[in-house]
């Protein structure tokens, strides 16, 4: 869905886009632990500021009103969002003839930042807004399961909370502690900044650090991907990218699914979330009620995830 991403055109004046005051950039603050991002998210936030000031930064003023120029209506943040923004945008821009819109990546903690700073029209997020956030407008979009995922041959199905802590605790190392073949367990984690990661935190982890051994990734196609080709790997993704290559495991017993996710008995379920700096007006505003009409909900079921009505 890559084609979707359009270039807007002209750079704007950044000294503008940066008016509002500084938005702290954190995670959740927890116990032990600093709430600033670490080097690598900053860096993926710094370099999501440059692709949206080369790109569609905003206009001064409400969020996705049609400024001169036509540029697209630009939405950044989560990886996990991401990809179901781009199939509504290219289903929104089909019936919409002219409209335009730009969906980037770069992390939850960036997508709050550029929303608050006007540098996109609207933030995505996969995790709760932090205290430091909540003076912005957040818009649920959707539920979202987190599936802990293997390779396919691993003959593994459910695994407990309590060790999968002990697995990403660094405390259980091999995979004969699962009643498995000896071998050691391949950790992959995200980075810092992201809003998989600080949902996986606070559902799984509690007070308990992510071993520092962990393989960190930047996206959720990326640890899809190396667990996908890796027997002795395990990580966590967006219930709704999971796919043949790998295996979602079961919690508790509880399978990770749509209807598991409705009636709470799937406990790692995080909501998605579009945040903007002002009321959402013009093209911002038709996209959101686009996304939460009966269609826009049904798409996003059809994708692996649960309506927000629900």
């Amino acid at each position: 869905m890559g084609h979707l991403r359009q270039i807007g055109y002209g750079r704007e004046n950044c000294e503008q886009r940066q008016a509002a005051a500084p938005l702290e950039v954190s995670r959740r603050r927890r116990p032990g632990r600093g709430g600033l991002l670490g080097r690598p998210a900053l860096i993926a936030l710094a370099a999501l500021l440059v692709a949206l000031a080369s790109g569609c930064g905003s206009e001064p003023g409400a969020p996705g009103a049609a400024p001169a120029g036509g540029r697209p209506l630009c939405i950044a943040g989560s990886t996990s969002v991401e990809p179901f923004l781009e199939k509504l945008a290219e289903l929104y821009m089909r019936e919409h003839r002219g409209a335009r819109i730009d969906v980037q990546g770069g992390g939850s903690s960036a997508g709050v930042y550029a929303a608050h700073q006007g540098a996109a029209d609207l933030g995505s997020c996969s995790r709760e807004l932090t205290e430091g956030e909540k003076g912005l407008v957040e818009i649920p979009i959707a539920y979202d399961g987190i599936a802990v995922i293997v390779h396919p041959s691993n003959p593994m199905t459910d695994i407990s909370l309590e060790k999968l802590r002990q697995i990403y605790q660094g405390t259980m190392t091999d995979w004969r502690s699962l009643s498995l073949p000896p071998h050691s367990i391949d950790l992959i984690t995200r980075e810092e900044g992201s809003g998989t990661r600080n949902a996986f935190e606070e559902l799984v982890m509690g007070e308990h650090e992510i071993t520092p051994g962990a393989l960190v990734q930047d996206s959720n196609g990326a640890v899809r991907e190396l667990v996908s080709t890796d027997p002795y790997s395990i990580g966590y993704i967006s219930l709704g990218l999971v796919d043949p290559s790998v295996k979602a495991l079961s919690i508790n017993g509880v399978k990770p699914d749509p209807d598991n996710i409705k009636n709470h008995s799937y406990k790692l379920v995080r909501r998605f979330l579009l945040i903007s700096r002002l009321a959402p007006t013009g093209q911002a505003k038709a996209f959101i009620d686009f996304i939460l009409s009966p269609q826009g909900q049904k798409i996003l079921e059809q994708e692996g995830l649960v309506g927000i009505s629900e």
